[in-house]
């Protein structure tokens, strides 16, 4: 996930979740999402 949010300009991952459902004995689906975000310095 910081690999693809690297690759679209992002510096930051924010809102993850992250989830793991056993479909059958052995097998488990993962999965793991979040926003991609660029972080700049707030101007006061």
């Amino acid at each position: 996930m910081l690999v693809q949010a690297h690759k679209a300009g992002a510096d930051a991952v924010i809102g993850i979740r992250y989830d793991a459902n056993e479909l059958m004995k052995g097998v488990t689906e993962v999965l793991c999402y979040g926003t991609a975000v660029r972080v700049e310095p707030l101007e006061i």
